[in-house]
């Protein structure tokens, strides 16, 4: 069940880039899963945090079997979720567990089914290989595959948290310096206008922004562009 083909992609998830993000980074492995896995059709992701899902697939009609079974209630993503364990369906025609999922999954032609999860603290990932036809995924196999989703897919999204905190980090300082910047503009402004010191200035704004519950880096910015204007006109 693991090809040279898949390893590569599954490996190349962990590697990061200006445009890497959760959603890059399951949309990536569901497209592996569904190019790299023999008989598997089509993989789904989902990405559990705070309650909060995000969903990813190789199909849209995947990615409608997933939604429509959180709506459902149950059926083997769920079952995984909640249980922590792989779940399989050899055929979704001869499984009594889901009658629901069942009518939903055959809907889009799935046959048989193989969710993985993947605990990777504060968050659970659901991964979910689907096929046309029944029996596609052996037990044996399910278990090398499983092992290795969980370490590549762990490491890639361990990587991609790591790198979204410091991308934010580095947004947050940006932000704090250019706003710093229009205050010193602001302040040299009002330093202008009145004659008083760096220090007074910044009080005066402090004091101005308090009265109109504004934060200072946004008054500075508003008293920056009205002296623009002035000064153009």
């Amino acid at each position: 069940m693991i090809t040279p083909s898949l390893a590569r992609d599954l490996a190349f998830l962990g590697r990061l880039g200006e445009e890497t993000s959760t959603e890059s980074v399951l949309r990536g492995l569901t497209t592996a899963l569904a190019a790299g896995v023999p008989g598997c059709s089509g993989g789904s992701a989902e990405h559990w945090r705070d309650r909060r899902v995000l969903v990813s697939g190789s199909h849209s009609e995947l990615i409608m079997l997933v939604e429509g079974e959180r709506e459902l209630g149950e059926g083997p993503s769920a079952e995984a979720r909640q249980t922590g364990s792989r779940v399989t369906i050899t055929d979704v025609l001869a499984d009594s567990r889901w009658p629901r999922y069942a009518a939903l999954a055959t809907r889009w032609a799935v046959r048989s089914a193989l969710l993985v999860p993947v605990q990777m603290a504060p968050a659970t990932l659901v991964i979910g290989l689907y096929s046309v036809r029944p029996a596609a995924f052996s037990p044996q196999a399910a278990h090398t595959l499983a092992d290795m989703l969980t370490e590549q897919v762990g490491v890639a999204m361990a990587n991609m948290w790591d790198f979204e905190e410091v991308r934010t980090g580095a947004a947050q300082l940006q932000e704090a310096l250019a706003g710093r910047s229009v205050i010193d503009q602001a302040k040299g402004i009002i330093m202008q206008t009145s004659g008083c010191t760096a220090e007074a200035a910044f009080d005066e704004l402090r004091r101005t922004s308090q009265h109109h519950q504004v934060k200072v880096a946004d008054l500075a910015r508003l008293l920056v562009e009205e002296h623009q204007r002035k000064s153009r006109g």
